[in-house]
Parts: C-alpha cells; structure tokens; sequence
C-alpha cells in the first residue's frame, strides 16, 4: 500500500532521521563510553564503527522501507508474502513501543529540569553551599536528583506533559508534524550545542579535557572495547527499532539513500563530537573528571554542579536543558510514529485515531516506568526493577534480534534486485559501493552483531 504523504523536502527528511537518531546516548553514553574506554581511541573506534557497520545497516532499512512503501510490519509483508518474516518487523514494532514507553519517563525529567532552570528553583541556595565546596554541591544536587526521581507524582506530571507534547505534534501527521518540528528544532539544537561548545572550550583548564578526549589511548582497547563501539553506533543511529524503516517509507523516490545515510550519520557522529568538547573541558576545568561519568549522573548531577560555578548558572542550565528536551522530544515523536503508521497501514485507521490508539495506553505504561522509582521500587522483574527490565530486554535482546533479521532477510531472502534498485533509484544512480555495502549485511553485519549480544548478555 502506497503511503498517504511524504516528506515535502530532503531538509526535512534528514532533519527528521537525525532527530530520530540523536537522543540521550549521544548526550550521556557516548561521554561515558569514551571515558573509560581511552579517549580518542574509542572515538576514533566509534567513528570507524558508524561508518563501516553503521550505514549498511541504516541502507538496510532504508531500501526495506522505501522498497516496500509500508509501516515495519508491512514492509516484509508485501516483500515477502506468506512467510513469516513479517515477524522481524513486529518485533521491532514491539521494541519501539516499550521503550517509548520508559524514555518518555526521562524525557520528562529533562522537561522537568528544563522548568527548574527557567525559574531559578535548580539553583535555589547554590550561594549558601558552593562557598563550602564541590563535595556539598554535588551532595546538593545528587539529592535534588534522588528526592525528584524517587518520588511519585512530580515525575508523573511531567512524564505526562511529554506525551502531550508528543500527541500534538503526532497529530499533525508527517509533513505538518514531525517534518515542522525537525526542521525547527533540529537547528535549535546544533545552534546550542555550539554556544556550549565555545563557552566551555573558554573556562580555565579546558584544554586539558580537550587534550584528553582527542588524544588517544590505545592500550585501553580490547575486544570489550571494540563491542562497545559497535554497540555505541547501533544505539546512536536508532538501527533496530522501525524507526529507519518507517521513516524512509515516507522518503520520495528521487531521495538518494546513500546519500542521505552518509549525511546522517555524520551529523550524529558531530553531535557526539559537540557533545564530548562541552562536557570533557568543563568536568576538567573544575576538577570532576577524578570520578566515572554515568548517565543519568552526568546530565542530572554533574553538569549542573558545573553550571553553578559559572557566572549566570541558570542560563547555561536552561541552555543545556533546552538541548537535552529537543533530542527527546524528536526521539520519542519517531518512537511513536512507527506504531502509528503501523496502525494506520495494518488496521486503516485515520491519522487521529491512530495517534489516539498509540498514545493513550503510554499514559498508563510509562506511569509503571516512572514509579518503578518511587512506590514500586520493590517490584522486580528478573531481579530488575520495571524500567531496567524494559531497557535492558528492548536494548540488549530485541533491538539486536531485529537487526540481525534485516540484514539477514535483505542479504539473503530478499528480491535480489532490491538492494541495488533503491540504492541507484532504480538504476539511475551511479552505486559502485553496492557490492561492498551487499558483503556487508551479508556478511559481517551479522557476525557483528551476534558478537554484540552476547558481550551484552554474557
């Protein structure tokens, strides 16, 4: 079935990917990752990763997507008919519902740390501590943190306000909708990484945290390392989720795939980059590089701590907040859309209905994620609380089990002209990568992946 709309421009269709792809393991993974896995090194590993792996398997599922004109599940219907590799597609349907729904519970704690700065209640007695030291700042903050998120209702109201946000923009459809949005925010957000970039790049000491995220340290790789690369790239191009595929499903046919994947992945690969230049000066320059940078610690800690010892705290928090709610909302809105194009091309239901169906049961399901904090602390999954379980089974188990059946179907069992026909736009491309990019998810795609499972699982 032919979709109902496309992208109106190539500015917004890339806009729009690199949304998609750009979210918080560009802002607080890659940091981490780098960190602890030499420097340069690991970036220079990461870089390799995304550019060798990465991109394949991004063609992978924009030839699937484009080739079959149809949500993730409908995609491998129409390609194969009959068989049951539509199942690749539902799992990845699966995927990118459940983690909407509990990376919309942190998407709400940047909205939420978004107001705290717009208002000045983030800094509220930073005077009174920072006289003190960084020790009672960071206790400061690391409580401001435990006493948010551990609780119930404020994490829930602004959790909810996400997926508001999300539901009008959704309902706007794809060119009024999510193409507006990415086109509006996503220079917003290179616009500010930037600001932060010269500003950091400014303080006292940066040149030794810049020195040590581009010097490299190569007696820090191992095998470990290179897994984690790998796994890095697959997390911060969205491979996996029928994201990719559902958004290229609104690609026009003259879209140059190759193209448009290269630029993509660049672009993530220069947020990272933005990202590692704004954080490793300013941790250096006041002395909190001696401890690990962890996730949510690093955004919701450490940066603020650093924040507060610059002159106007709550602009550069505002700022940096700001930031991290773009990348959100564009990651969550391309979450949502591939259960709604699923929605609407499996069960012909109209763009509002559709949006509805997806949306309301989020309110419910990210509600267990949030309290999974606070009140259901205690429940366990496997041992896991319901928020870890959802991200370690969708991250660690699903995603790569989706990848892995897209390059094996498209190297394998898909129409062997498929692949060439989208990547030279029905042969009026020069493609002479193909037979590489062909190797690729044939071959060592596969073998990548299966060793990234079980790194991640062992």
């Amino acid at each position: 079935m032919a979709n109902k709309t496309e992208f109106a421009s190539k500015i917004g269709l890339i806009a729009a990917t690199v949304g998609s792809a750009v979210g918080l393991g560009n802002v607080w993974r890659f940091p981490a990752e780098t960190q602890t896995n030499g420097g340069a090194a690991f970036l220079l590993l990461y870089i390799l990763c995304v550019l060798v792996l990465g991109v394949p398997v991004m063609l992978a599922e924009f030839s699937l997507g484009r080739g079959g004109r149809s949500d993730a599940i409908g995609v491998f219907r129409k390609l194969a008919p009959g068989t049951p590799w539509w199942l690749v597609g539902a799992l990845g349907v699966l995927a990118s519902y459940l983690i909407l729904s509990y990376y919309m519970v942190v998407a709400g704690w940047t909205l939420e740390y978004l107001f705290e700065s717009a208002t000045g209640a983030l800094y509220d007695g930073r005077e009174a501590v920072a006289t003190t030291g960084t020790e009672v700042l960071r206790s400061q903050f690391t409580t401001r943190m435990q006493e948010y998120v551990c609780t119930d209702w404020r994490p829930l109201i602004f959790t909810w306000a996400m997926i508001v946000i999300n539901i009008c923009v959704l309902l706007g459809g794809v060119q009024k909708g999510i193409e507006r949005l990415s086109n509006v925010l996503m220079p917003v957000l290179f616009v500010i990484l930037l600001g932060l970039c010269a500003v950091t790049l400014t303080l006292p000491d940066a040149a030794e945290g810049v020195k040590f995220f581009l010097s490299p340290d190569f007696s820090k790789i191992t095998p470990a390392t290179v897994i984690n690369a790998l796994g890095q790239a697959f997390f911060s191009l969205s491979l996996g989720m029928g994201i990719l595929i559902t958004y290229s499903s609104y690609y026009p046919a003259k879209t140059k795939l190759t193209q448009t994947s290269v630029i993509v992945a660049l672009l993530s690969l220069l947020v990272a980059v933005l990202m590692g230049l704004i954080i490793f000066p300013a941790v250096k320059s006041f002395g909190l590089d001696r401890e690990p940078l962890e996730g949510a610690t690093l955004v919701f800690v450490t940066l603020p701590e650093v924040f507060a010892q610059m002159p106007m705290p709550a602009l550069w928090s505002v700022l940096f907040f700001l930031l991290l709610f773009v990348a959100a909302l564009t990651s969550t809105v391309s979450l949502a859309e591939v259960t709604i194009a699923m929605l609407q091309d499996r069960r012909k239901l109209s763009r509002r209905a559709a949006t509805l169906w997806a949306m309301l049961p989020i309110f419910a399901l990210a509600t267990f994620s949030s309290l999974s904090f606070g009140s259901l602390a205690d429940f366990h999954i496997l041992g896991k609380t319901i928020f870890d379980f959802l991200d370690f089974t969708t991250t660690n188990i699903m995603l790569p089990v989706v990848s892995l059946g897209v390059c094996i179907y498209l190297g394998w069992f898909a129409p062997k002209t498929l692949l060439r026909t989208e990547l030279t736009n029905n042969g009026t491309l020069r493609s002479p990568a193909t037979p590489v990019i062909t190797a690729i998810i044939r071959y060592l795609a596969p073998v990548l992946i299966i060793l990234i499972m079980i790194f991640d699982l062992v």
